[in-house]
């Protein structure tokens, strides 16, 4: 797949959102991107009007012609408050719990081609082969993944977002088993930002030292910062940060993944008649009408919606009933 059989990045358009999988030569993902419309990305680059900046520094907040506002680095020394400019979104905003992270972006220059800006390019599919994206959601949804001997757990804070390791194997063995469910999870969940890793605690330096290196080994094509494992087993790595991750999304707006998700689910549901989509009551009113008139016009059936509070919001269901 891709070049040589190289890994390639695949996208598939869905109602409310726009995943992207990245896939190897096997068949097999190896990370993970969601995007939902209107939102800002990494790469973009957008019309702005400089709202404040501090004399003789290159920072400052502009205003973005969508109203939101940015942080904005490397302003010419010329720019004035009020002034129009052209600038390069780094990091999409965030909301947290308890704050809301406004995006940041670099001065981009006039006569710049916009194409030179990054982003995320792919092949578009129309559907991912059963099973790739419905592992990888299920896993964000839960923010765990097992290996061999345990499991990892991933939360969300206003810091960073932590990874624990659980299981039954000696401490040294736990630790390196452990690290194959990292690197997975770090590329899965579309990590980025402040992470720290809580490690079984390992007292001699020799089996510290061993966990370091098959990290290291294991993360050498994943561009990050890290420290060595402490005393403690803790280990914090420092990534490129663009924008909410699955797992930020789970943490702030899990109702609004779990209805987009119901939507592919009854979008993939085939045969003749009308679509029954049966979902926990809290995700009737995220169901947008629009969303689901593109539902009827991709489908070509009419859809029903029913509620059943016995579903957990993670788990739709959707069939083909008679009219």
């Amino acid at each position: 797949m891709g070049e040589a059989g190289g890994p390639v990045w695949l996208v598939e358009e869905g109602i409310g959102e726009t995943r992207s999988l990245l896939i190897d030569a096997k068949g097999e993902v190896l990370a993970a991107k969601l995007a939902w419309p209107g939102e800002l990305q990494a790469g973009q680059v957008c019309q702005a009007k400089l709202v404040s900046k501090r004399t003789g520094s290159r920072r400052g907040t502009a205003e973005l012609k969508s109203g939101a506002q940015a942080l904005i680095d490397h302003l010419p020394p010329h720019l004035t408050q009020g002034a129009s400019f052209r600038c390069a979104i780094t990091r999409a905003p965030i909301a947290e719990r308890g704050r809301y992270k406004r995006a940041q972006a670099r001065w981009f220059p006039e006569d710049a081609d916009p194409s030179a800006a990054p982003k995320i390019m792919g092949e578009p599919v129309r559907r991912f082969e059963s099973g790739l994206y419905e592992e990888v959601w299920h896993s964000a949804s839960s923010g765990s993944l097992t290996f061999a001997g345990g499991e990892i757990l991933c939360s969300v804070t206003p810091a960073m977002t932590l990874i624990d390791i659980d299981g039954d194997l000696a401490p040294r063995d736990l630790a390196l088993a452990s690290i194959p469910a990292i690197e997975q999870a770090l590329r899965w969940f579309d990590l980025g930002g402040a992470i720290g890793i809580d490690f079984p605690t390992l007292a001699a330096k020799s089996d510290r030292r061993a966990v370091d290196e098959a990290l290291g080994t294991a993360l050498a094509d994943w561009p990050h910062e890290r420290t060595a494992m402490n005393g403690f087993g803790f280990v914090q790595v420092v990534a490129r940060l663009e924008g909410p991750s699955l797992l930020h999304r789970f943490d702030r707006a899990r109702t609004g993944m779990c209805a987009r998700f119901a939507l592919r689910i009854a979008e993939g549901t085939d045969g003749a008649g009308v679509t029954l989509l049966t979902v926990h009551p809290a995700l009737r009113s995220k169901l947008k009408p629009e969303w689901l008139d593109e539902l009827r016009r991709r489908t070509g059936r009419d859809v029903r919606l029913a509620v059943d509070p016995d579903l957990a919001l993670e788990t739709p269901h959707a069939q083909i009933i008679t009219r």
